[in-house]
């Protein structure tokens, strides 16, 4: 359902015609749609969908917390009488919620894990409505409220962002007076300067002491929201010089953030969490809100009101007004074990833009465009080894991922899609097949992310086995990432149900992949360690509403959806070469329908040229061209320019 603003454009926002009243009205009507679904006296909301790992209970917290967030946000510039009615259920569900003695009352965090994350996003809200709800409750419901949020204090949570989820709650304790605990807050600290990979990155926790592998758009509203808002929490009790090294960090990061937007305001998809949308929305407007951006007021409306029209043009909201799991519309697929109804909602952080006031720049001054609105640009991500290029002529950003799989780097993995492929873009998505249980490998939880079996082709680099399989990736091995070029490495395997000594997999050969990119095009270069075996190279899996149309050469393969976005292949080599596509139904979030063009060849030697991009010619893109020897190779661009990678060829296993 397009739920998309439909007024004329307001003379600030030529670009997506969203002012701050449409993000106002767009937060009421999601407010507004959750009535049907309350319980327990306003303490949960029991939404459709399927049920998380945590249970019913936890999911009606979930949906209360996370909305709670949206509501104080709208509130806090509200109108009075407007804003006493947003949160006015969520006074009265929390005192119900927090009541030990109330039916359906809030699990506690000391024994649910789940819980502990939602008191981090009520005592954001608890802060921001601090005036207008958390002072006016009575002294026996901040009591019960107080009592339940001391259950966080030094429970056991994962070493990753989950510590500041602590911090902020011991922070809102410490506020009010309350007991709480000092070492969570010191470690949330002490662990963040152990995840900080420079230049505004964060590994989202790590395995192994500087090896930093965990990079996703949690980067922006996890690693980098909460510990700004445990600095705005405590105030003048924040310890001195954090502010300010948190906020140049975000800075930073956001200086690649905005490279990461598609023209059309979609952002990368790549990560987990991905049902949480517009969430990638908060870091833009956090950096107004602590004076820690390098993007004009202008851009940072731009940008987040892009990302937020995208995906409301797109369906994100359906016809009760709802939030439901998926990218678009309702997507399943795309759901995590600890993914609940009310999970969506999370992307409240998306509008904590509203927390600025009215006549703010952000909110005043005239739109500016994109970078890829700019001009064409290939861009260095450097920490988490990504090649970034954006096309002005369509929006589209593409990331090829050299550095990023999220997992330990020490022993053989299986493949997550939403780390460790080759490339993702803002415009395609990996197919996902059905969660794989792991029920046989204790380790699988924490090394293999979010495995899923029967993984498609696209922007894969495997050797194929005998019955067919293809080998997987992780973990990577980053060589050189340095614009246009990047180059890792790995040792392909082949995971085994039932078998946990993972050195056992079978595995081939090393094998080394090199990417140069230059606008729609990226070469794709694979050089195998001494060994004439079957190499498959996966482009991008393309999806839509009906089946993508496709085009065949001799040399080339392409796909392309009625907008006129193409997915293709070319052999770059004069060597034989099977130039295929795989087509999937239901797998993919941006479509129901995908398909992905494959090149299948055997020898030690390959080159292929992928493109993703806007092109509407009944012929194939016209190519690079490629000069191929080991460990070098020159391309010869079609606008007439060339780059040259050199890597060190891979050595035979002894």
């Amino acid at each position: 359902m397009n739920h998309a603003p439909r007024d004329p454009a307001s003379p600030s926002s030529p670009l997506t015609g969203m002012d701050r009243g449409h993000w106002e009205e767009t937060a009421d009507r999601l407010l507004g749609a959750l009535a049907p679904f309350a319980v327990h006296g306003g303490a949960g909301y029991r939404l459709p969908g399927p049920a998380s790992g945590s249970g019913p209970a936890s999911d009606a917290l979930e949906a209360y917390a996370r909305t709670f967030l949206l509501a104080a946000f709208r509130a806090a510039h509200a109108p009075a009488r407007h804003a006493e009615r947003l949160l006015a259920p969520y006074a009265a569900g929390l005192a119900h919620g927090a009541d030990p003695g109330a039916p359906g009352r809030w699990p506690h965090p000391a024994e649910l894990p789940q819980a502990r994350v939602e008191a981090a996003a009520l005592v954001v809200a608890l802060h921001e409505s601090r005036g207008r709800l958390w002072e006016r409750l009575d002294d026996r419901a901040r009591g019960h409220a107080v009592d339940w949020l001391t259950g966080v204090a030094e429970a056991p949570v994962p070493r990753n962002n989950w510590l500041w989820f602590r911090a902020v709650v011991a922070a809102f304790l410490r506020s009010v007076g309350a007991p709480h605990s000092a070492s969570d807050i010191a470690e949330a600290v002490e662990r963040t300067e152990e995840w900080y990979a420079g230049d505004g990155w964060y590994s989202d926790g790590s395995r192994v002491p500087g090896r930093h592998r965990n990079f996703d758009h949690y980067n922006g509203w996890a690693m980098h929201l909460f510990p700004l808002w445990y600095c705005r929490i405590s105030g003048a009790a924040a310890e001195p010089g954090l502010l300010d090294r948190y906020r140049e960090r975000l800075r930073l990061h956001l200086a690649d953030a905005v490279h990461l937007i598609g023209g059309d305001g979609a952002p990368l998809f790549q990560g987990r969490s991905l049902i949480y949308r517009f969430a990638t929305a908060a870091p833009l407007f956090a950096g107004a809100l602590f004076d820690a951006t390098p993007l004009a007021p202008g851009l940072t409306r731009r940008a987040a009101s892009g990302t937020l029209r995208s995906f409301l043009e797109r369906g994100a909201v359906d016809e009760r007004g709802l939030l439901p799991a998926g990218w678009h519309g309702r997507f399943d697929a795309l759901r995590q074990s600890y993914s609940g109804p009310g999970s969506p909602y999370w992307a409240s952080q998306g509008f904590s833009g509203l927390l600025l006031p009215p006549d703010h720049a952000v909110w005043t001054e005239t739109e500016e465009r994109l970078p890829v609105e700019r001009g064409d640009f290939t861009r260095t991500v450097g920490p988490p080894g990504w090649l970034v290029s954006g096309t002005a002529a369509d929006g589209v950003i593409r990331v090829v991922n050299h550095g990023t799989d999220h997992t330990p780097p020490d022993r053989p993995a299986r493949d997550d899609p939403s780390y460790a492929r080759l490339a993702y873009s803002t415009h395609a998505g990996p197919d996902l097949g059905p969660p794989d249980p792991w029920h046989d490998d204790p380790e699988a939880g924490f090394r293999d992310g979010d495995v899923r079996a029967d993984q498609g082709p696209d922007n894969r680099v495997a050797l194929v086995d005998a019955e067919g399989r293809l080998s997987h990736r992780s973990p990577l091995r980053r060589r050189e990432v340095l614009a246009p070029a990047a180059v890792s490495e790995h040792v392909p395997h082949w995971p085994v149900a039932g078998v946990t000594d993972r050195e056992r997999w079978p595995a081939g050969p090393p094998l080394v992949t090199a990417s140069l990119v230059n606008g729609a095009w990226e070469v794709r270069v694979v050089e195998v360690a001494g060994d004439d075996r079957l190499v498959s190279v996966g482009g991008h899996a393309l999806a839509a509403p009906a089946p993508p149309s496709g085009g065949a050469t001799a040399r080339a393969r392409w796909l392309t959806r009625e907008d006129g976005l193409t997915s293709a292949l070319a052999a770059l080599t004069e060597a034989p070469a099977a130039l295929t596509e795989h087509r999937e139904e239901g797998r993919n979030a941006f479509g129901a329908h995908s398909a992905t063009p494959v090149y299948r060849a055997t020898g030690p030697l390959h080159a292929v040229g992928v493109f993703l991009g806007v092109h509407r010619e009944p012929d194939p893109p016209v190519p690079p061209r490629v000069l191929l020897s080991p460990g070098r190779a020159t391309v010869e661009w079609p606008d007439g320019t060339s780059d040259t990678v050199r890597w060190r060829s891979p050595v035979p296993s002894p």
